[in-house]
């Protein structure tokens, strides 16, 4: 049986009523068509599943009354952020998408040298807001009840000039010497930097291993920047995190 999880960003609780608005309310209404008395779980973030039924359909509107809180997938030990540089369009989506399923705790957008996309401010503000309902839709089929933490576009000298963080600080880069897999054992918390399609420029790799961020490799083939940050995460997860 299918399991119906929602995202909303309100309080919840067991013997609560809630409504559901907007895109919840016409993704079970409309999409998945549910009726009242049709079971659903819902989240906000909070590391828990409320698990509910459908007590009224309203048009734009759903009521769903809450009956139990129930202890969600557990995260993982590893803590990651992923600084991914920004890729063009659905590219970028797919990133967003496969790093919230494979666990990763926060995501920073950077601007490169080489990067196609540029953001301005507005632009960069509805970049973020379209990413953060990727990493929602992203939850909800994968069954995490934590979101990502989506940090707003910015140049990527302006994120290597902030104070590092106390995580292990890793770029990746297809002529290091050292694996990633080799680099991560053992650690509980990444930065993972990964360049755009045109990969880092020198000078931003210098700046990277200035910063602290040691260069690693993910094998003998040069993949696209998506194909190299989900693979990248999936060598993290199985050296330190919940793939192991």
């Amino acid at each position: 049986m299918r399991l119906i999880r929602v995202h909303t960003p309100q309080p919840l609780q067991p013997g609560a009523t809630i409504a559901l608005t907007d895109s919840a309310a016409a993704h079970l209404g409309r999409v998945l068509r549910l009726r009242s008395g049709d079971a659903v779980t819902v989240f906000n973030g909070d590391g828990n599943d409320y698990s509910g039924s459908i007590v009224a359909l309203r048009g734009a509107r759903v009521e769903v009354a809450l009956s139990a809180c129930v202890a969600a997938r557990p995260e993982s030990p590893l803590a990651v952020t992923l600084v991914q540089g920004i890729a063009r369009g659905e590219r970028m989506d797919i990133v967003v998408q496969k790093a919230t399923e494979l666990g990763i705790t926060r995501l920073v957008p950077v601007q490169a040298e080489r990067s196609v996309v540029r953001l301005e401010a507005g632009r960069a503000q509805r970049r973020q807001a379209h990413w953060h309902g990727v990493a929602i839709a992203a939850c909800e089929q994968c069954g995490r009840a934590r979101l990502p933490v989506v940090v707003e576009a910015q140049p990527l000298p302006a994120w290597l000039g902030q104070p590092p963080t106390g995580a292990l600080r890793l770029q990746l880069d297809p002529g290091a010497e050292q694996s990633l897999a080799s680099a991560a054992r053992g650690a509980e918390a990444v930065e993972l930097l990964v360049g755009p399609e045109g990969g880092l420029s020198p000078a931003e790799q210098a700046a990277a291993a200035a910063a602290g961020y040691r260069p690693c490799s993910l094998g003998p083939r040069v993949l696209r920047s998506e194909t190299a940050a989900i693979a990248a995460l999936v060598v993290l997860q199985a050296t330190s995190g919940d793939l192991r």
